[in-house]
């Protein structure tokens, strides 16, 4: 493997974000660990994992299912309280990515741009910060999107005070600082780790992306080789133990009419 990091020009209020979020995680030395707290845990992660996985990832990267204006402006609303950046810039860069996945022009392939910098250094580089529009005109046709993808941080601030005023400090860092901080690192871990060490690959593909099977479990089926073989499939687990709760809750909205396309090959269908 070689590695030639890239320069890092700091965007530095990112990088503040960044770190003010984990610092905010020590929060848990004040609220302490108790039933309720993990209760806030397990229900803000699953929520927004989901809208992470299903909502910016297989529907706005990749448009593996179809759904109507309104549900589509609620999911990217959604999406936007996991503080990852706007709807719009999470679904250029992840398609930019897959375009040249482990080459050269990958944003963050840790055979090229070094494993800190494919990690979470490219996250906060300047130089990727900005959304291309016109790269994604399938999306920025939609004005709602375009705002959303402006403002990202304020459903991300407007729930955070609503957390606090309904659920108190808890609710604060065990509902928002710290299922923050984990979906940070499941998204760092499938940009690095994901394409260099360890899992397994059930497919041959023209990058070294791999499969971890805890890891999509937690992250509510995201298995990163399957993803790579097939990345317009709004699934993403092939084998019965590979557990995809994304998929599931996408066909129980099929099944409600909310979400009215969904595309899965055959290959990634058990017999």
């Amino acid at each position: 493997m070689t590695e030639a990091r890239a320069p890092v020009a700091w965007s530095w209020g990112a990088a503040s974000a960044y770190v003010a979020v984990h610092v905010g995680c020590l929060g848990v030395l004040v609220t302490g660990f108790n039933a309720r707290n993990l209760l806030i845990l397990l229900g803000f992660f699953t929520v927004r994992m989901w809208a992470l996985t299903v909502g910016y990832h297989r529907y706005f990267a990749h448009r593996s299912y179809a759904m109507e204006r309104v549900p589509q402006a609620l999911l990217a609303l959604l999406g936007s309280t996991c503080l990852q950046g706007g709807v719009l810039w999470w679904a250029e860069t992840h398609r930019r990515h897959h375009r040249g996945a482990d080459t050269p022009e990958d944003l963050h392939s840790p055979h090229f741009q070094g494993w800190f910098y494919s990690h979470f250094g490219w996250f906060l580089d300047q130089q990727h910060r900005e959304t291309r529009l016109d790269a994604v005109r399938d999306l920025s046709r939609f004005p709602e999107l375009v705002w959303l993808d402006r403002w990202h941080i304020v459903p991300f601030l407007a729930a955070t005070l609503l957390t606090g005023w309904t659920l108190g400090w808890a609710g604060v860092v065990w509902g928002m600082l710290i299922p923050t901080v984990m979906m940070w690192e499941i998204t760092h871990w499938v940009q690095s780790f994901s394409h260099c060490f360890a899992g397994y690959r059930r497919f041959e593909t023209r990058d070294q992306s791999r499969n971890h099977w805890l890891l999509g479990v937690i992250a509510l089926g995201e298995y990163h080789n399957n993803h790579h073989r097939f990345p317009g499939s709004a699934r993403q687990g092939s084998a019965w133990w590979e557990l995809d709760l994304g998929y599931g809750s996408l066909r129980v909205l099929h099944r409600l009419g909310i979400v009215t396309r969904l595309n899965v090959p055959k290959e990634l269908t058990p017999p």
